[in-house]
């Protein structure tokens, strides 16, 4: 125990020494780390050597590390050695297995979503696939890390997965695994009125490429606009927003200044390349999930008024991380530096520098700028990026949040899809009438509590009135009203019925055209949508939005 601590001790030392060689510290700075380290160093020793418990060394420090860099920011993480591939996973979308997301169900785990032309999609998986074994081991009651370590491996290594489908019983299935390189543009297609699409998930390497390619494609079909779908894209690779800009706008033109406490952390990022088209009509879907590299594209556009934003408020990311390498082949991802996009400002919506109770405040109203785009309009700091045309975002019944939870939406789409080989395609897809009534059937023995608002307030009013000596005066009103909620509340399945029709629409139909399917299937009740065709039709309006 001893020994751990004075190697500890030793190597947090010659840390300070490399720093040191790196980086000028004022005296009084390296008095404060070196009495610091002693501290940490001579718990660590007590806790080691006297603590009731057996404790393991390495648990212990990963949890100071952790501790120290939460202080920090979200965005700053240590990554040990056995989380590589996960990290690896996250900056260059590629791993080697069988390309499909999976979903825990009571004591199994399930295929979800397979993606087309992977092992999964080749060997036939469907979403709903009950994983009952890899090679002869039991997956029940294993967790989905378990087994998504199972399901991965060396590429070119085979394996046999043994899955229960409803229909058809128990199947057993040879899979070769594959390097998985997940699509950043995993589809693209013009929808309707000549209206070219193309939905961004990530930025990971190729990212400006598949975009390039996905325009240049849409335009040889036809397409006389473009819409870029940014929607719940957390972002990603700094190069690779700027090589989408660029897509749109001309060479030259600055995107993106970072600025950081280093000389090399203060850049301008120009773009480079010629653009594909910097005249067609251009919408940018964004919302509360899209983030960093999503909000480089979507305000830098929206400061070169060259796209309409159509949506909700982007989540508010202006910071910068750096990939470092430590030793162990562990890393590090550091926020370095804070981004600004063409028209100056700074996007970052919460302060990390200032905290209150130990959690991030939102920038305060009364520091918030005003910039101007290229062509004068306003645009504010400090709130993420707002878009042209706000679309209020959709909110689900407490109901359908239920439904949607307990997986009952997802078991019924698999039990359908048992049952009907197939469907119409997924843009004229509908849920009829007779298929809902199924569904109600089909909830009849299942379990799925939900609490309105309305109910919520009612269990206060009755709580305030026992406490104001009401409660016997007002109890037959209270327990009448109670009686009659609870009476509508069992309507609720009819009063839901279209949002319900909605989501067992994509549920089904991602069971027979899985990635396409789930794109296709919800235009026609996406809101976002419909505000974009229509903004298309009246080039007064497009136009008007770019303008001062």
């Amino acid at each position: 125990m001893l020994k751990a601590y004075y190697i500890v001790k030793k190597y947090f030392y010659l840390f300070i020494i490399g720093c040191l060689g790196l980086v000028a510290f004022k005296a009084e700075d390296y008095f404060e780390i070196s009495k610091n380290l002693d501290i940490f160093a001579e718990v660590y020793k007590e806790v080691n050597t006297t603590y009731v418990d057996e404790v393991q060394p390495g648990e212990l420090i990963r949890a100071a590390i952790d501790g120290m860099l939460k202080s920090l920011d979200p965005y700053t993480n240590f990554y040990s050695e056995a989380q590589a591939e996960d990290y690896r996973y996250q900056t260059t979308g590629t791993y080697a297995g069988i390309g499909s997301t999976i979903r825990t169900i009571g004591d199994y785990v399930y295929i979800d979503s397979p993606v087309d032309d992977f092992p999964a999609f080749k060997a036939g998986l469907l979403p709903g696939d009950k994983i009952l074994a890899v090679d002869g081991v039991d997956m029940k009651d294993k967790t989905a890390s378990d087994v998504t370590d199972y399901l991965k491996g060396k590429a070119g290594t085979t394996f046999s997965i043994k899955i229960d489908r409803l229909g058809e019983g128990e199947l057993t299935k040879s899979i070769t695994r594959e390097t998985i390189k997940i699509k950043n543009v995993p589809y693209y297609g013009i929808i309707e009125d000549n209206i070219g699409y193309m939905q961004l998930t990530r930025f990971t390497p190729d990212a400006g490429k598949e975009v390039r390619d996905a325009v240049i494609a849409l335009k040889a079909e036809g397409a006389t606009s473009l819409v870029l779908d940014l929607r719940n894209n957390g972002g990603g690779l700094l190069h690779e927003a700027i090589n989408i800009v660029n897509v749109f706008v001309p060479r030259g033109e600055t995107i993106v200044i970072t600025k950081g406490k280093f000389q090399e952390d203060n850049r301008t990022y120009k773009t480079l390349n010629s653009p594909v088209d910097t005249e067609i009509p251009l919408v940018v879907l964004i919302n509360d999930g899209s983030a960093s590299a999503s909000e480089i594209v979507s305000g830098s556009l929206q400061d070169l008024d060259r796209a309409v934003l159509i949506g909700q408020n982007s989540f508010g990311k202006g910071l910068v991380q750096t990939t470092k390498r430590l030793t162990y082949n562990t890393s590090m991802k550091i926020t370095t530096a804070k981004y600004y996009i063409p028209s100056g400002r700074l996007i970052q919506r919460l302060d990390y520098g200032n905290k209150v109770n130990g959690k991030a405040v939102a920038v305060a109203d009364s520091i918030k700028k005003e910039f101007k785009t290229k062509n004068g309009r306003n645009v504010i700091d400090g709130e993420g990026i707002q878009p042209d045309l706000n679309i209020e975002e959709y909110k689900y019944s407490k109901l359908a949040i239920s439904l949607i939870r307990n997986d009952l939406i997802f078991q019924f789409a698999n039990e359908y899809r048992s049952k009907n080989p197939q469907i119409s395609g997924p843009k004229i897809y509908d849920v009829s009438n007779e298929t809902f009534e199924d569904f109600k059937s089909f909830l009849k023995d299942k379990e799925y509590e939900y609490t309105t608002n309305t109910e919520k307030n009612l269990d206060k009013l009755m709580n305030q009135a026992k406490d104001d000596k009401y409660y016997e005066l007002l109890k037959g009103e209270l327990t009448s009203l109670k009686t009659a909620l609870e009476s509508t509340k069992k309507a609720d399945l009819d009063n839901n019925k279209q949002e319900l029709k909605e989501l067992l629409e994509y549920e089904i139909v991602r069971r027979y055209y899985f990635e396409k399917g789930k794109v296709e299937v919800g235009f026609d009740d996406d809101l976002e949508w419909a505000k974009t065709k229509s903004v298309f039709s009246n080039t007064t309006e497009y136009n008007g939005l770019l303008k001062l």
